[in-house]
């Protein structure tokens, strides 16, 4: 059975190519027998709307899960199994909020949130309403989370900042844009349908299901094809129109545009973008109509073999709502504010801004997102090489430090002054041409330093100790969606973390080892801006 149900699904793993309806017969007919009456009006709302459907969906609606979509035969790379019209699809331009909208200067996520706030507000008059009365309130992002939710449930995870500041900048953006409108409009609007409430529900069900349509309308809700959920890093539906000379594109790089803390979260750079699934590409209309003699307002749903990228489970619950066991792609982050409350614990604060300045000096940083800074931990538990060559600058002694600073005015390349360093310590021949050896930062007092951050940033958590984390995850029921998925997201990040302990302690043994006989290793080399 493909299980697509709904953009934040409780199991969204999907079964490898080709896609097979896997439930008995008994339980297929029975689904169809009592399918309810939201989804009868929702397929009578479908065909009013020239929505044409592959034969090959069944659809069925699950009381635990919502609506889904099963492929009642196999599926394969290129089928076609849907077509939508633009006209179908709810945006700024398609809504009857559209003047209001436009004449108030609202466009992007603003815009589209009162465009599918507008349209529930009129409820059976809407032309979307065989539409939307298929959707739920909204959809379990910690976005909507009450503020008491997220301190009990995110705390010391990294999207525990991430979301406060989200609903704060929301907030704003409400008062600031939102509510004026309600009372300026020109038209009569219900106040309690326009409220910072819906307005947040409406971001969390655009959040998690809207899709890029065309330069005219941008991005908005589409029906049907918001059904289809995704799982990381594997065989996915992907919803396109593409034109004969185009290839089927790829999009992990879509970007959630208004995740203020996005990069920092997932690990990728921040894009520019208001789509937060997948795009759907297209020619101009006039070129595609002539080249393929196909209708430019008509979207196709079409099989491809594609994931929503490399996210990470902070990621993933940020953007839509779940997270996924054993994900390859989980990181956590050590604050630099982190790394300095270490260094203050040894050293002076104007000690610890020194250092840090020579460490800029040298060209290299940390990742950046909005006004943070940070460095990565890798889910195998191997921090960023920039991490430890602060640290090393921190530790050094302060004649060694002094002699760095002079050499940074005369040196060629960056990794020369760092391997000038090196190359006195550990008796190496150093060539400008060189680059830093990660396994020579690894002194005893950088593997401590490490131990150290290891300790300060579990210490962001509760007192509960990961087998207690993993005991509750046991006894959690998936229904339970939030407290199931921010376990989840525990559970990974304390166990990058417990890696992270392992690389330092082993760090700081082979050091000991290497001291003794006189070797060295490289296994991986310093990045440079």
């Amino acid at each position: 059975m493909l299980k697509i149900g709904g953009a934040a699904p409780l199991n969204p793993a999907l079964p490898p190519q080709p896609y097979r309806h896997s439930c008995s017969r008994r339980n297929y007919f029975s689904s169809n027998l009592m399918a309810s009456r939201r989804l009868r009006a929702f397929k009578r709302w479908m065909k009013s709307q020239g929505i044409q459907c592959s034969d090959t969906l069944d659809f069925i609606d699950c009381p635990q899960q919502g609506i889904s979509v099963g492929a009642l035969s196999d599926l394969h790379e290129g089928d076609v199994v849907a077509k939508i019209p633009k006209t179908a699809c709810l945006t700024i331009k398609t809504s009857g909020a559209r003047e209001m909208i436009e004449s108030a200067g609202l466009d992007g996520h603003l815009g589209v949130s009162v465009a599918l706030m507008y349209e529930k507000s009129l409820a059976q008059d809407s032309p979307w309403a065989g539409y939307l009365q298929l959707l739920p309130p909204q959809e379990c992002l910690p976005l909507v989370w009450t503020l008491g939710e997220v301190d009990s449930l995110l705390s010391g995870t990294e999207l525990h900042k991430a979301i406060k500041e989200d609903k704060t900048l929301m907030y704003e953006d409400w008062k600031e844009n939102i509510l004026p409108l309600v009372y300026s409009a020109p038209q009569s609007l219900n106040p309690s349908s326009f409220s910072v409430k819906e307005y947040f529900a409406a971001r969390s069900l655009i959040a998690s299901r809207s899709f890029q349509i065309d330069e005219y309308h941008g991005f908005g809700m589409v029906p049907l094809a918001d059904l289809f959920n995704h799982k990381t890093g594997a065989e996915d539906v992907h919803f396109t129109s593409v034109s004969p000379n185009q290839e089927y594109e790829d999009d992990v790089d879509s970007e959630n545009g208004d995740n203020n803390e996005l990069s920092k979260i997932s690990g990728h750079d921040k894009r520019d973008s208001t789509c937060e699934n997948s795009y759907i590409h297209s020619d101009s209309e006039s070129d595609y109509s002539s080249v393929t003699g196909e209708d430019p307002m008509m979207l196709q749903m079409i099989m491809v073999f594609n994931t929503y990228g490399s996210l990470g489970n902070a990621a993933l619950l940020h953007r839509y709502g779940f997270t996924e066991a054993h994900n390859p792609f989980d990181i956590v982050n050590i604050d630099l504010e982190l790394v300095l409350k270490w260094g203050c614990s040894l050293f002076s604060s104007r000690y610890c801004r020194a250092r840090l300045s020579l460490w800029r000096r040298i060209n290299i940083s940390g990742s950046v997102s909005e006004n943070s800074e940070y460095f990565e931990v890798s889910s195998n538990g191997e921090p960023e090489l920039e991490l430890l060559t602060l640290l090393y600058i921190m530790l050094l002694p302060d004649n060694t430090c002094h002699k760095l600073d002079i050499s940074i005015c005369t040196a060629d390349k960056v990794s020369a002054n760092i391997g000038m360093i090196l190359s006195e310590k550990h008796d190496i021949t150093w060539s400008t041409s060189s680059e830093i050896s990660k396994d020579l930062l690894l002194t005893e007092k950088v593997c401590r330093a490490l131990l150290a951050l290891v300790d300060i940033r579990e210490s962001c958590y509760d007192s509960k100790l990961i087998d207690e984390d993993v005991e509750a995850l046991k006894r959690c029921c998936m229904t339970e969606r939030k407290l199931y998925h921010s376990l989840m997201l525990r559970i990974s990040e304390r166990r990058i973390l417990e890696k992270f302990r392992t690389y330092a302690t082993a760090g700081a043994q082979i050091q000991t080892f290497q001291d003794a006989n006189g070797t060295s290793t490289t296994r991986k080399r310093l990045k440079k801006h």
